[in-house]
């Protein structure tokens, strides 16, 4: 059985989501492409601690240890924390923050309170208000199909990769793989799926796939597979 998460979203217009999981059994899983910066608290055998966690541009193998919880706040394309950038802290190059106390832990020199799923939203209004939280609109806008105005195209593609860590590119291949990926889960067939996310053929979807799933379309659909697949969030972006 696939990790599975309980997620809410958030008024905060720098939050894509907000998720928290206590999934009992532990062993190996697929830790699969994300495009997107979160913060999670991890609660392991009663030690908590936060980590910082850029995208994800390929799928990895990673393990659900026994005895633990987890929380996590998912922010927008184009938010990122200003002490870690994105290209430093992607593909599983997490950053773990220094615990302070049982409840606290060090973040830009101050001691911060662990948040909580309740009161996620008021932790990044805090992050903002110390400017360790900075978004770059451009971002949402270039992923929405708008096309800002004079700005030059060099000029596009640099603010983009400084504030996501990716290319444009290669924001759009990852969400338009975990799209095809809850299509055939949901039991769209392979062609339909191919159909559907705009790949040229079955092969493109297979390769597209095995790099940012960690499966093959029949491997996905297969119901006796043993490999678990991460959290599958619902697709918000436009694929």
């Amino acid at each position: 059985m696939d990790l599975t998460c309980e997620e809410r979203g958030s008024d905060s217009p720098l939050i894509e989501r907000i998720w928290r999981s206590q999934n009992p059994a532990p062993g190996a899983f697929i830790s699969i492409a994300n495009g997107h910066l979160s913060m999670v608290v991890s609660k392991i055998h009663g030690k908590s601690f936060v980590t910082v966690r850029g995208p994800e541009t390929f799928a990895t193998p990673a393990y659900q240890p026994d005895d633990a919880e987890f929380f996590g706040i998912e922010f927008k394309p184009g938010a990122f924390l200003s002490k870690f950038p994105a290209a430093q802290i992607m593909d599983r190059c997490d950053a773990n923050l220094p615990h302070a106390s049982g409840q606290a832990f060090w973040l830009n020199g101050s001691v911060w309170q662990f948040p909580t799923y309740e009161n996620a939203d008021t932790f990044v209004d805090w992050l903002l208000r110390d400017h360790l939280l900075v978004h770059d609109p451009l971002v949402e806008a270039v992923l929405q199909g708008q096309r800002p105005g004079e700005m030059s195209i060099r000029t596009v593609q640099r603010r983009f990769l400084q504030a996501t860590g990716m290319t444009y590119n290669t924001t759009r291949s990852i969400e338009r793989a975990r799209h095809a990926t809850r299509l055939l889960k949901e039991g769209v067939s392979i062609f339909d799926t191919v159909e559907q996310t705009g790949y040229a053929d079955q092969p493109h979807l297979t390769r597209a796939l095995k790099h940012f799933i960690g499966q093959t379309p029949a491997q996905i659909t297969n119901r006796n597979r043993q490999e678990r697949l991460s959290f599958l969030f619902k697709t918000l972006v436009p694929v």
